[in-house]
């Protein structure tokens, strides 16, 4: 019986020191999993804020700064999302007239993740473009609105 129990290493288990590796890679993954997704988190969020402001900026009453109005709808709409860290870039290609086409482009740094065995990326810059028509009819708007027939 005595043999039994003092016997070789016949039956032990190999590889448990490959265990905290195996977690460890699966830890790195995750955070690259969510680094990823804070990139299409923050995407989304400067869409919206590019759609706003381009829509406050055609919207702005005629005697108020139509890009001041817009970049605070956009920076509003950043903040909604919860994007607190830093203010976008944003601008404006159009000028306030009827039936000008206006386009906004809206654009947020979203810091990387830092990781170990992978080397430092950085920021990410997510950007975005929206676009609309200042309205033809309405009042207060400088020119004519000859795109209306």
């Amino acid at each position: 019986m005595r043999g039994l129990l003092m016997g070789g290493d016949d039956g032990a288990v190999g590889g448990v020191e490959a265990l905290p590796f195996g977690v460890l890679v699966f830890v790195i993954g995750t955070l690259i999993i969510a680094n990823a997704w804070g990139v299409v988190d923050a995407k989304l969020a400067v869409a919206g804020a590019a759609r706003e402001a381009v829509r406050a900026y055609v919207e702005a009453p005629a005697h108020l700064d139509a890009d001041s109005v817009g970049r605070a709808a956009a920076v509003r709409t950043l903040r909604t999302a919860g994007r607190t860290a830093r203010d976008p870039a944003v601008t404006f290609d159009g000028r306030f007239a009827r039936c000008a086409r206006v386009r906004a482009t809206v654009a947020y740094a979203v810091p990387a993740v830092r990781l170990p065995w992978i080397r430092h990326m950085g920021t990410f810059v997510v950007r975005s473009t929206a676009s609309e028509l200042v309205d033809p009819l309405r009042s207060g708007v400088p020119g004519e609105a000859r795109c209306v027939s």
